[in-house]
C-alpha cells in the first residue's frame, strides 16, 4: 500500500508545480492556513477537503460558490476519486498520482468548466507539506521504519489464529512484544547510526498493542493535558503551560487505531457517522476524540489527565490553590449538609475540587455518584457509582445524566454527587436538594457565583418545563447554600477566587454575599500570580445552626485581620 503520493497543480496559464503528498487531509483553497494554498478569486476561503488514505481519495466540497469538480462533473457531497483523474478548482487543475505516476494525456479543454480569465498569483507550497519537509532525515527514517516494522508485526502476529485460540489481551500484548524484539534483532545491523534499536523497539511495541507515542506523556506526572491535531503535532499542558511534544504518529490511521484502543472497551464508537466521542482510560483520565469530517485536520485527541494519586486538602493548601480556613469551612458545610456547587470555567480544576470536597463525606452514609464520564475517586466505603451511556450504532439506547439522576433518587441515597450539570438534570438536581436530600454536591460552568446562578436558570428551562422564572429562582434560592469559584490565572495557576453564600431571594432577585474573596496584587518577575485569599467579614446566616450542633467554628475564619491564622 503506498505511503504517499504526488500532487500535480496545474493553472490554465501554464504553470505547473509537484510536491510530495503524504497521507492525511488536507484543505484547500484561497485562505494560508489551508494545507493547500490556490490564490484564486473564484474559489472560497475554504473551498475543499480532500482526504488522502491508503485504501482511497476522496474530496468534499466545503459548499463553495463555484463548485468542486471530477473530471467535468461537479461534486456533491463526499465523492471519491482514482490516482490520476483530475479535479478542477476555479482556474486550477489537481492530479494525485500514485509515487511513479504514468504520464498522462492532456485534459480535454471542453470538461475544464469556465474559470475568471484573470491569470491568478501560482500556487503556494502547502504549509503542511512544507513542514513534511523539513522532518529532519532521522525522523523521516524512523517512520519509514517503523511502518515497515509494524506492517511485518502484522504478518507475523496472525490475529486470526490467535483469536480462535482464545488469546486473551496479555497474551496478545506478550507475543506482540516478542515479535517486535525479534524483528528490531533482525534489521538492527542495518539501522542508521543514531537510532536506538531499544527505544525503537519500544515506540513500535506502544504504537501495536497500547497508545503509541502517549504513552510517555501519560507516565509523566507533571502532564496534565495531551493534545493531539492530527497525526504529526502533538501539545502538552505542563504546570499550566502549553508545550510542543516532541515525538508525533506514523500517520493519521495510527491515530484511529490509538483511539478505537481507547473507545471500544467502553462499548463506544467512533466513525464518520459519529466522529466524535468522550471516553475515559483505566486510570480515569478523560478523553475526547473527533475526526474527519468535523476535524479538517485529521484525528483530534484531547486527554484530561488525572493523577494517579489523587489530590488532597494538604496539596490544595501547598499550591495555594485554597487557605486552611476555606478548607475547614467547606468540611463544615458538607458536614451540616448544605448543598454545595463548585463553579469555573473549562480547565479550572471543578472536578479536581469536587473530589477533595466529596472526601468530607461521612462514611456512614450512602453516596450515589453520577457522571458522565466515571471520573471521581471517592475514599468512602458505601458508594455507588453510575455512568452516563451514549447511543448505540442504530442511535437508541442513550442513557443520559437526567435519567440517572432520577433514577439515582430511587435507591435510597443520603447524598447525590452529581459530575458536572450541563442541562435538563439541573431542575431534577434542585427539586431533589429541596426534598430530603440535602449535602448534595455538583459542578456548573460559570465564571462567578451570579453567572452560576443564570447557568442554572437556562439549564432547568432546557428541562423543558415551562416555569415562570421568578419559580426557578426560588427552586434555586432554597436549593442551594454554597457555590465555590474556581478560576485559572494567567500563570496557569488554578485557585479559588471566591466563596459565596446564596441567602434566599428578595423579591425577584437571588441574594449573594462573599465570604472569601482572592485578591491579586501584581505579577512577581517570572510571571507568577500573587495575591491572597482572604475572608470579606461577611459571617454565614446558618452559624447558629452550626454551634448548634455542637460543631467548633472559629470566627477567625470569617475575620480579614485574622486571616494569617488561617492562611496555611
Amino acid at each position: 500500500m503506498p505511503d504517499s503520493y504526488n500532487l500535480v497543480i496545474r493553472h490554465q496559464g501554464g504553470t505547473e508545480q509537484s510536491f510530495k503528498l503524504p497521507l492525511g487531509v488536507y484543505t484547500v483553497g484561497q485562505d494560508k492556513k489551508n494545507k493547500i494554498v490556490l490564490q484564486d478569486p473564484t474559489l472560497s476561503l475554504k473551498h475543499a477537503v480532500i482526504s488522502v488514505s491508503a485504501n482511497e481519495l476522496a474530496i468534499e466540497d466545503l459548499h463553495s460558490n463555484t463548485g468542486t469538480y471530477i473530471e467535468g462533473a461537479r461534486v456533491k457531497g463526499r465523492s471519491l476519486f482514482t490516482p490520476g483523474q483530475k479535479i478542477q478548482l476555479g482556474g486550477y487543475v489537481l492530479q494525485i498520482l500514485s509515487a511513479k505516476p504514468k504520464p498522462a494525456p492532456a485534459p480535454p479543454p471542453a470538461q475544464t468548466p469556465p474559470a475568471t480569465p484573470a491569470p491568478p498569483k501560482p500556487a503556494t507550497p502547502p504549509p503542511h507539506l512544507a513542514a513534511q519537509k523539513e522532518l529532519s532525515p532521522e525522523m523521516r527514517i524512523r517512520r519509514n521504519i517503523k511502518r515497515q516494522v509494524h506492517q511485518e508485526l502484522l504478518d507475523r502476529l496472525d490475529l486470526r489464529r490467535m483469536t480462535a485460540e482464545n488469546i486473551g489481551e496479555s497474551g496478545l500484548q506478550e507475543r506482540a512484544r516478542e515479535l517486535v524484539d525479534q524483528i528490531i534483532d533482525d534489521v538492527k545491523q542495518k539501522l542508521p547510526r543514531g537510532i536506538d534499536p531499544t527505544k525503537l523497539a519500544d515506540e513500535i511495541y506502544n504504537e501495536a498493542v497500547k497508545l503509541g507515542p502517549l504513552e510517555e506523556y501519560l507516565a509523566d506526572d507533571t502532564i496534565t493535558e495531551i493534545m493531539v491535531n492530527g497525526h504529526d503535532q502533538i501539545f502538552l499542558e505542563r504546570r499550566g503551560k502549553l508545550l510542543r511534544g516532541d515525538t508525533t504518529f506514523v500517520d493519521d490511521s495510527s491515530v484511529l487505531a490509538i483511539i478505537e484502543r481507547i473507545v471500544s472497551p467502553l462499548g463506544r464508537r467512533i466513525d464518520e457517522s459519529r466522529p466524535y466521542v468522550d471516553a475515559r482510560l483505566p486510570d480515569g483520565s478523560r478523553v475526547n476524540a473527533i475526526i474527519h469530517p468535523l476535524s479538517l485536520i485529521g484525528p483530534c485527541v484531547t486527554i484530561r489527565k488525572f493523577s494517579a494519586t489523587p489530590f488532597t486538602v494538604d496539596n490544595l493548601i501547598e499550591m495555594g490553590a485554597i487557605t486552611r480556613g476555606l478548607a475547614e469551612f467547606a468540611r463544615i458545610c458538607v458536614q451540616v449538609r448544605k448543598n454545595v456547587i463548585i463553579s469555573g470555567g473549562t480547565g479550572s480544576g471543578k472536578t479536581t475540587f469536587l473530589n477533595v470536597v466529596s472526601g468530607y463525606l461521612p462514611d456512614g452514609e450512602r453516596i450515589i455518584t453520577v457522571e458522565d464520564a466515571a471520573e471521581l475517586r471517592l475514599p468512602q466505603e458505601h458508594v455507588v457509582r453510575l455512568e452516563a451511556r451514549p447511543a448505540n450504532i442504530e442511535g437508541t439506547g442513550a442513557i443520559t445524566i437526567r435519567d440517572l439522576v432520577k433514577n439515582a433518587l430511587r435507591m435510597r441515597p443520603d447524598r447525590i454527587v452529581v459530575g458536572e450539570c450541563r442541562g435538563g438534570e439541573a431542575l431534577d438536581m434542585l427539586q431533589a436538594m429541596n426534598t430530603g436530600h440535602e449535602g448534595s454536591l455538583t459542578t456548573v460552568h460559570a465564571n462567578s457565583p451570579r453567572d452560576a446562578m443564570a447557568r442554572l436558570e437556562t439549564m432547568v428551562l432546557m428541562a423543558g418545563m415551562e416555569l415562570p422564572i421568578k419559580a426557578i429562582r426560588e427552586q434555586i434560592g432554597s436549593a442551594i447554600q454554597m457555590v465555590i469559584q474556581l478560576s485559572r490565572f494567567s500563570d496557569g495557576s488554578r485557585k479559588v477566587s471566591r466563596m459565596t453564600e446564596v441567602c434566599g431571594m428578595e423579591g425577584d432577585r437571588i441574594i449573594l454575599q462573599d465570604l472569601f474573596e482572592f485578591k491579586q496584587t501584581g505579577l512577581s518577575s517570572d510571571g507568577k500570580v500573587q495575591g491572597k485569599l482572604l475572608p470579606t467579614g461577611n459571617v454565614p446566616t446558618f452559624i447558629d445552626e452550626v454551634h448548634a450542633r455542637g460543631i467548633e467554628l472559629d470566627p477567625a475564619i470569617f475575620d480579614p485581620q485574622r486571616a494569617e491564622e488561617y492562611a496555611v
